[in-house]
């Protein structure tokens, strides 16, 4: 919301009396003098007039967490655990996914209560790639890398994905980096040569790696230079 709105909904002020304190210099955003009407604030934002708090900004939160087969990325589920039920009750509250995985698929998964933060995280256009360990019934061929490298059509969407990268690590092994998450998009892209993916592991999201030292399940808080590089 911009600074003079959200001012100018204060029961005590209205528009151009919020207008009249931000010109003096009154106001300040995360401690910083703001003399700009139009500056967006976010609802993370500590606002303050004078030495009055007016929004004391909620805390942003933002967690890695190692997803197990079996639990379903969803905040409720009437048959299957969820992946909020793998974290304390205190850790939840107004938690999102950034980044959903199926059921069966393991791995890295993103929750934060920072709706920017996330989109710039998952949206195509950020360009962060995200990697998967993928496994197959039957070997994976060097055909793959190029038909991958060219995107391919999904008559159901009508659409052609993004190029991917494909590392073949061996013959039923391969690191996949996509910039996009379409409906089973792994498991579409290997049933196109008719090879079904037997295991899919997510490794890494962007500039977020998962943490090796976190079991299946567990989960831990991002560090400061991990939020900052997204």
């Amino acid at each position: 919301m911009r600074l003079d709105r959200l001012l100018g909904n204060l029961p005590q002020l209205n528009r151009s009396a919020a207008r009249r304190l931000i010109a003096e210099g009154r106001v300040r955003v995360d401690g910083l003098a703001v003399r700009d009407g139009t500056f967006a604030v976010r609802d993370f934002s500590r606002v303050e007039v004078d030495d009055a708090v007016v929004q004391p900004g909620r805390t942003a939160r933002y967690f890695m967490l190692n997803k197990p087969t079996g639990v379903v990325s969803a905040t409720e589920h009437p048959e299957h655990r969820t992946v909020l039920d793998l974290l304390e009750q205190a850790d939840r509250p107004d938690l999102h996914i950034a980044g959903r995985l199926d059921l069966t698929t393991t791995g890295l998964l993103i929750l934060t209560n920072d709706g920017l933060w996330s989109r710039r995280l998952t949206e195509p256009r950020s360009r962060l790639g995200k990697v998967y360990r993928v496994r197959t019934e039957q070997p994976i061929l060097p055909e793959y890398v190029e038909t991958f490298a060219q995107g391919m059509y999904f008559a159901y969407e009508d659409l052609t994905t993004l190029p991917a990268e494909l590392q073949i690590l061996d013959s039923h092994e391969a690191l996949l980096t996509l910039h996009e998450g379409r409906y089973h998009q792994v498991k579409r892209m290997f049933g196109h040569f008719r090879n079904k993916v037997t295991g899919l592991h997510r490794e890494r999201m962007g500039p977020l790696q998962l943490d090796p030292d976190l079991a299946s399940g567990d989960y831990r808080p991002l560090h400061v230079e991990e939020i900052a590089q997204v």
